[in-house]
């Protein structure tokens, strides 16, 4: 462990409370980290360190809810946890999309116990308040007094932005900025018509890992062709014709499959929104088309106005907690959300057109195939990774700019924002104890 973050924020330091303490340690590390290194070991394992990324970015950031097919009529509700936060994502009147704290006006008792469902009212089990799906206190009783306000104790609302598919919830108070990359998610996936999905398959696994060690894992692809033979069955590693390690054979194939893209009017351009957000349409490997076993398509109707299903992969990523993989024939989503320093939720939904019918026009085992080998294979490298983070002989390493790039980018934007939403400064002292 850093000496710095060991000695300087004890719960007793003279210079403020415990948090405050590890607010300005952790500022600290972040000002002197080496450059295209991995993070020091509290980064990855620490409860307060932990603390301060659930508050200042799971908090503050645009984050990966689920679906929006996943709610497609009134009342469809579905609950996603952030820390200790329980929030509520429903659909309403009008066919708007609303999301809520799961957290009763009267005593605080949660709303919704279930993970999804579909309801006519909010109403807490507890003494029964009930709510409207747009959040405004309908039923309180008789007990609470004439000149009770009901419109006062309404229930807490939380930012919720749709676009392409996808429900992003905001827990800010007043939260950044986000439009443009929802204007290019809508253009880049409307030729799969989202309003005509749905979800075929989910898996849940948590990995006994820091969730920055399950995004680092997923943006390379050093790994791959020791860990993923199921995997590499249809994927190539680059990401594009950027990747320095991009061969002749690969642009030649790029360009090729962009020419046929161009002509079906399907969006494949790289469009990045810094370090964060980022689309690109990627050939699989020549003659395969779908990410299953053999390469062929895993379900038999095609998704929107897709024209054949040699699409190649749509990569989408948004940190901090989801990557994304759209083809002709299905996509397959992912969403990571932290459940402690060293335990993480991975959740895989596997989307097909919603008029294909299981066991028909797809099979579900066979969907979900590579991605579970993969996704377990994952699993056990970051949770190896974690332990071996976790001895006293770690410490940070160097990334591989031709291989990590991708991480290097990630634990960029993670250092930058956390820094900047942490709000404090660091003492001349401790400058000098940092260098």
């Amino acid at each position: 462990m850093s000496p710095l973050y060991r000695d300087y924020p004890a719960p007793d330091n003279p210079g403020g409370d415990a948090l405050e303490a590890t607010r300005i340690a952790v500022a600290a590390m972040l000002d002197h980290r080496e450059p295209a290194f991995s993070l020091p070991q509290p980064f990855y394992n620490d409860p307060r360190l932990f603390q301060l990324d659930m508050q200042d970015l799971f908090e503050k950031q645009w984050l990966f809810a689920g679906m929006s097919c996943e709610i497609p009529a009134k009342g469809n509700f579905f609950k996603v946890e952030i820390g200790d936060n329980s929030i509520i994502v429903v659909r309403g009147a009008e066919n708007r999309i609303h999301a809520f704290h799961n957290v009763c006006r009267h005593r605080g008792s949660r709303l919704c116990l279930k993970d999804k469902g579909k309801v006519a009212k909010l109403v807490c089990p507890y003494h029964q308040w009930t709510y409207e799906l747009d959040g405004r206190l309908l039923f309180a009783g008789s007990d609470m007094g004439t000149d009770f306000d009901m419109s006062a104790y309404g229930l807490k609302p939380v930012a919720v932005k749709s676009a392409g598919g996808f429900v992003f919830i905001n827990l800010a108070d007043d939260p950044e900025p986000i439009d443009d990359f929802l204007v290019s998610l809508e253009h880049y996936l409307a030729p799969y018509e989202m309003d005509n999905v749905k979800v075929a398959v989910e898996s849940n696994i948590v990995e006994r890992a820091n969730w920055k060690l399950v995004i680092e894992n997923n943006r390379e692809c050093y790994h791959c062709n020791g860990a993923h033979p199921e995997l590499l069955n249809s994927l190539i590693e680059f990401d594009d014709t950027d990747d320095p390690r991009s061969t002749g054979e690969y642009r030649d194939l790029v360009a090729r499959k962009q020419a046929d893209w161009t002509a079906c009017e399907v969006p494949w351009q790289l469009a990045r929104f810094g370090k964060r957000n980022r689309l690109t349409r990627t050939p699989l490997i020549d003659g395969i088309v779908s990410m299953t076993m053999d390469g062929k398509p895993g379900c038999n109707k095609l998704m929107g106005s897709i024209p054949n299903a040699d699409m190649g992969s749509l990569r989408i990523l948004h940190l901090p907690n989801s990557w994304n993989h759209f083809m002709g024939d299905h996509a397959v989503v992912f969403r990571v959300l932290p459940l402690g320093p060293q335990e993480t939720l991975v959740t895989t939904k596997w989307l097909v057109h919603k008029d294909a019918v299981e066991g028909v026009d797809y099979d579900p085992a066979r969907l979900r195939q590579v991605w579970d080998a993969t996704n377990d294979q994952d699993r056990r490298l970051a949770e190896e990774n974690q332990l071996g983070i976790n001895s006293k002989a770690y410490q940070p390493g160097p990334y591989s700019k031709t291989y990590e790039f991708g991480v290097i980018d990630f634990i960029d934007w993670y250092s930058e924002t956390l820094r900047a939403n942490l709000g404090v400064d660091v003492p001349a002292p401790l400058q000098v104890a940092s260098s």
